[in-house]
């Protein structure tokens, strides 16, 4: 992609998006979600424009929110120094990064937010995703999985670690009495809220249930218990958080080390799809699968990512099923139908900066 980038021109809009219902996870209850929009254009040239997503999550972004505003300051500022930024900054700021790559891609295609020219773009093709089970009561819980499960799901991604384990393990026992393992495929995300001395335990109960993964079962950081986890346990791991603010150069050493079933990736959390991209070929060479999910980005980050993950041909439901969840989304042609995320050309994009 070549650019004169003393010729750009750029701005940024934050923008706050709300959850239709409190989202609970095992860090908290969420009620609505920072981000920020970058735009880019060429000087002279306004009518066609790029726009990317900063998206954070509180909790689990290293991007030091408070930051974010000045450093999208000096970013759009000084937009002819990107390389200079993306080499002094990038490793700090990975939303920003992930924003600032999506909205010059953007750009470089024209403006129309459309990445690549594909099955999924031409809305013949959807994307199998999993259907999102937030954490609460046991019959919040229950419902939302009947829920899911009328709406045609058969890959249930429950969040746990919020309530009583004996709890969700009756919820998870009861689905698996009404389908079995070849009917739904239950994936299970803990966020780190197991006690590494009791991980081992549970995962071995939760087995009982032909569960497919457990995505991070302890706190991320604790690299050798992890690895030895991974070695022992009779459920396969998905590392998610663990993968949050390692650098490119330490990327094959992390997975020798813990030698994980199962990567999944954020790029907005990760830096931006060079960065998974350097997971995904680290992995595939050590036999580890992955998969990506949305890091709660409105549909602008969700669209980047669904095209990105599209691209990679892979027959595993992804976690980019998010679009459903706030009251004030941007308008775009994304649906979920049939268990899956589509692209309806017909349907127009909102410009959050109008």
């Amino acid at each position: 992609m070549a650019y004169n980038f003393k010729m750009l021109k750029a701005r940024y809009l934050f923008y706050s998006l709300h959850f239709k219902r409190p989202a609970g996870t095992s860090r908290g209850v969420l009620h609505q979600k920072k981000s920020w929009f970058i735009q880019i254009w060429k000087a002279g040239h306004p009518e066609v424009r790029g726009i990317g997503e900063v998206s954070i999550i509180p909790g689990l972004s290293i991007d030091n929110e408070k930051d974010i505003p000045k450093e999208l300051d000096g970013l759009c500022q000084h937009i002819n120094e990107y390389k200079f930024w993306i080499t002094t900054k990038g490793a700090q700021f990975p939303a920003i990064r992930f924003g600032l790559e999506t909205a010059l891609a953007d750009l470089h295609k024209s403006g129309n937010q459309i990445f690549h020219q594909n099955e999924f773009t031409n809305g013949e093709t959807g994307i199998s995703i999993n259907g999102l089970i937030w954490m609460g009561d046991p019959e919040f819980m229950r419902n939302q999985i009947q829920e899911k499960v009328n709406a045609g799901f058969n890959c249930i991604k429950i969040k746990i670690g919020a309530i009583d384990f004996e709890e969700e393990l009756n919820l998870i026992r009861n689905l698996r009495k009404q389908f079995s393992s070849q009917t739904i495929e239950i994936r299970l995300d803990a966020n780190g809220a197991f006690n590494a001395a009791e991980a081992l335990q549970k995962l071995e109960r939760l087995s009982a249930f032909d569960i497919h993964s457990v995505e991070q079962p302890i706190k991320a950081g604790q690299t050798e218990i992890m690895a030895k986890l991974c070695q022992k346990t009779p459920i396969p791991i998905a590392l998610d958080e663990e993968l949050i603010g390692i650098k490119t150069i330490q990327i094959a050493k992390l997975l020798d080390i813990i030698n994980p079933q199962y990567i999944i990736l954020k790029p907005s959390l990760l830096g931006g799809f060079s960065v998974a991209d350097s997971w995904i070929s680290a992995a595939e060479k050590r036999q580890i699968a992955w998969w990506a999910t949305s890091a709660l980005e409105s549909n602008i980050g969700l669209n980047a990512i669904a095209q990105w993950v599209f691209e990679k041909k892979t027959q595993m439901p992804q976690g980019l099923g998010t679009g459903q969840l706030y009251s004030n989304n941007i308008s775009s042609p994304l649906e979920t139908k049939k268990a899956a995320l589509f692209y309806n050309p017909a349907l127009p994009w909102q410009n959050p900066f109008d």
